[in-house]
């Protein structure tokens, strides 16, 4: 159990410039203040001399925080909020906040164990771990498809689901598929490539094959789960937002027992012709209430990325909603 600081740790900054304290403690205090309600801890400073008060080993990584932001800003980045939430994800000290939070909402695979960062990604986690059907939107860079994966593989190491099914609707984003070589399934295949490469981080190349090769794992466009019904499966739907209504309707009703569904999108990405209905959109209205299909809607501010990934979000974000005034 953590115990609180007998004391306030001290914690003292080298260089003692006053300009790049100022970077790292941002306007009016604000980055240290974003530390703080983070952590739950209090920040005092005077010059490069700081304490840290506080649960003595959030003190303590809180500190080799501070450290790791004053050698940014020492070596000539300039501080945002955003950096300071990024740093604050990278660095793991938020595990300490509760104890036993971190085991709990581990994924565990074989290969790798995977931490959900930020409160989103954590009842994001939760709720694909405790519903049917699960609903993932917001924009790149959250982690809904990489999560999504994580828990399929989880669930497939332990023997509680027997296969994996990842799916994409063949939508053209700018790009002609009639021009491509191959069958659908062979046209449809570099849209899945990001399925497949968090396939291969979390399993390994040569597994995925032999798991592909023996129809364990299936990479499917949407157009291929007609008729169907899975039972006993993980699947995830993938860029939903370039479903139609009627696409969305056949994939949800593919559900058997057993069987998990995750679906994920960002409505702001639709790539479908001109007024047509987003499937994604759709579906957010009409089973909005219903009994055993879970929404978590994640922002900008949950993006993993490099903090350019959430300035670009918010940037395009602002245009947008400009653009749709005028």
């Amino acid at each position: 159990m953590n115990l609180q600081s007998p004391e306030p740790l001290q914690v003292t900054l080298e260089p003692n410039d006053s300009h790049q304290l100022a970077t790292l403690c941002g306007p009016l205090d604000a980055h240290l203040k974003q530390i703080e309600k983070r952590l739950g801890i209090t920040i005092n400073n005077r010059g490069n001399d700081f304490q840290l008060i506080g649960e003595r080993d959030v003190a303590s990584a809180a500190g080799e925080l501070l450290k790791q932001l004053y050698r940014e800003v020492t070596g000539g980045a300039e501080l945002t909020p955003e950096i300071v939430h990024l740093f604050l994800q990278e660095s793991g000290v938020e595990a300490l906040l509760g104890p036993g939070a971190e085991d709990q909402n581990l994924i565990r695979t074989r290969k790798k164990s995977i931490k959900p960062r930020g409160g989103n990604q954590i009842r994001y986690v939760d709720a694909i771990r405790g519903s049917d059907i699960n609903f993932g939107i917001g924009p790149a860079g959250t982690g809904k498809t990489y999560l999504a994966v994580a828990c399929a593989v989880e669930a497939l190491e332990r023997e509680s689901i027997r296969r994996i099914l990842l799916v994409r609707p063949a939508v053209e984003a700018g790009e002609k598929l009639g021009f491509l070589p191959g069958d659908l399934a062979q046209k449809i295949d570099p849209y899945l490539r990001p399925l497949y490469d968090a396939l291969y981080e979390l399993l390994g190349f040569e597994k995925v094959e032999k798991l592909i090769e023996r129809n364990v794992i299936e990479v499917a466009p949407l157009a291929f789960m007609r008729g169907r019904t899975l039972n006993d499966s993980f699947i995830i739907l993938d860029e939903s937002q370039n479903t139609t209504a009627e696409q969305m309707k056949m994939f949800l009703t593919r559900i058997g027992f057993g069987s998990t569904v995750v679906i994920t999108g960002d409505i702001t990405q639709i790539d479908l012709p001109v007024k047509t209905l987003s499937g994604l959109k759709h579906a957010l209205t009409v089973l909005d209430g219903v009994a055993g299909i879970s929404f978590t809607r994640f922002g900008v501010k949950d993006v993993v990325r490099h903090p350019l990934v959430q300035r670009i979000v918010e940037a395009y974000g602002v245009f947008e909603d400009n653009d749709d005034r005028r």
